[in-house]
This record gives structure tokens, C-alpha cells and sequence, in this order.
């Protein structure tokens, strides 16, 4: 292989990369009704199969689609999945990131997961600091199994 045919290749990669992740807003009101009508009460139970064959079960929101929009202020109903990432910028431009799914969130807290390996890792932000909420499908090798 020729070093210019690997660049070629990288170059292609990283364009497909970026553009697969295709990023969503979600205005922080409409986040806070989302989630007003949904009690821990009613979570569901769910099974994921991690990239080297790890199964790990949960309870999470009922959550088929997520209401957002996207960058020209379209809506789109985003389908919910364990790959789904959810962004929170706070007003010191902090960024949080948790996947959707393990989030929860109180009338004035969200707390999640901040990583799938160490369960234990978890993070509480007040819902009063959060400026912007941004979703992606970050295309992780997890999916919903039984």
C-alpha cells in the first residue's frame, strides 16, 4: 500500500465518521416535559449486549423516540437506543455526558452513568445550570437483546 492511498483512507474514514454522528438539540423545557410525565415508578427492565459480548440489564425510561430538533429547527423524533448520547452544557460551558438511557432526572437534578464499563461512575447536574442539550447516536457497538 502506497502511503498516499492511506492517507486517502484515513482522510475517507474520519469524513465518514464525523458525518454519521449527526447531532440533535433538545431546548431545555421541552427536556424538563419530557420527563415531568415519566415516574421511576414505571421504569422498564432492558438487556444490552456490549462490543465484546457483555450482557448488562438495567431499568430505564420507556423511551421509544426522543423529541429534538435539528440544526435548521426541524423536529425529529429520534429513536432511543443503548448507543443513543445525551450532552449537557452548563452556564460555565461545561460539557456532561451520559448515555440516554441511564439517565434520571428529578424536578431540579439529572443524573447518569458516565461510563458503561464502571457502573459506578455517575454524575448529578442541577437542571437550573443546564444552557443546551444535544443527542447523538454515537454508533457504539451496544443494542437491546431479548
Amino acid at each position: 500500500m502506497t502511503r498516499t492511498f492511506r492517507l486517502y483512507t484515513l482522510f475517507f474514514g474520519l469524513i465518514l465518521g464525523i458525518s454519521s454522528c449527526k447531532t440533535y438539540y433538545i431546548p431545555v423545557d421541552s427536556f424538563k416535559q419530557q420527563f415531568a410525565a415519566l415516574d421511576t415508578s414505571k421504569l422498564k427492565e432492558v438487556t444490552t449486549l456490549g462490543p465484546v459480548g457483555d450482557k448488562v440489564k438495567y431499568m430505564t425510561y420507556p423511551i421509544d423516540y426522543i423529541k429534538c430538533v435539528g440544526k435548521d429547527g426541524k423536529p425529529f423524533d429520534l429513536k432511543n437506543g443503548p448507543s443513543i448520547e445525551i450532552r449537557f452544557t452548563d452556564n460555565r460551558n461545561k460539557r456532561t455526558i451520559f448515555y440516554f438511557d441511564r439517565i434520571r432526572v428529578s424536578d431540579s437534578t439529572v443524573t447518569g452513568g458516565l461510563s458503561r464499563f464502571i457502573g459506578s461512575l455517575a454524575k448529578t447536574i442541577p437542571l437550573n445550570t443546564i444552557k443546551k442539550i444535544e443527542v447523538q447516536d454515537g454508533h457504539k457497538n451496544y443494542r437491546y437483546v431479548d
